[in-house]
């Protein structure tokens, strides 16, 4: 496994067990709404961090494991990080706007936002790929799969299907994802550079 992502996924483990050994970590790391009067900057990052149970942790690492390593092998740790990260705040600032335009007063946990952005990344990178989801067990493109999940993370969200699922903050991390990569590649909406 490469460096970057172990220790990803080894810091989220900790984390969480830290989670269940105090119930104030939380309530401090977690993303709160702007307005809710307990919004920290820290936030933007540490809610990444945080998951809600251990289904949800186990699913956001297989999934960072699964296609984040190829893209540290491809980009090195560094640009990984970066890439990862930015996805993060792409995510966080989705669920912020979202959350004040929708009057939320609840908090945001999990990497899946940081997830999402892997996974177009990993689209753009490897596009013959194949991947087979559980649901359909069909295989597909890498790219078909991405926009696909993507247009089902859409509808769900604007048809509010699965509360408690923050479908707006994973495609944040999807377009925050998509968007350096074509700032990197100097392509539209950016300039050559």
């Amino acid at each position: 496994m490469p460096p970057a992502v172990q220790a990803l996924i080894l810091t989220n483990v900790i984390v969480f067990l830290a989670q269940g050994l105090s119930e104030g970590l939380t309530g401090a790391l977690a993303l709160w709404p702007v307005g809710s009067g307990v919004f920290a900057p820290w936030q933007l990052v540490t809610y990444a961090f945080l998951h809600g149970g251990f289904s949800h942790l186990l699913f956001n690492m297989f999934g960072l494991w699964m296609f984040g390593s190829d893209l540290e092998r491809l980009w090195g740790s560094k640009r990984l990080l970066v890439f990862y990260f930015v996805s993060v705040l792409g995510a966080a600032a989705a669920q912020l706007v979202v959350a004040a335009l929708g009057d939320a007063t609840y908090p945001t946990v999990g990497a899946s936002g940081g997830l999402f952005g892997i996974l177009v990344g990993f689209a753009m990178m490897f596009p013959k790929r194949k991947i087979v989801p559980l649901i359909p067990p069909i295989p597909m493109p890498a790219p078909v799969f991405v926009a696909l999940y993507g247009a089902l993370e859409l509808i769900f969200g604007v048809t509010g299907s699965f509360a408690g699922v923050a479908h707006f903050a994973h495609l944040g991390g999807l377009a925050a994802g998509w968007l350096l990569i074509r700032y990197w590649r100097g392509q539209a909406p950016f300039g050559r550079r």
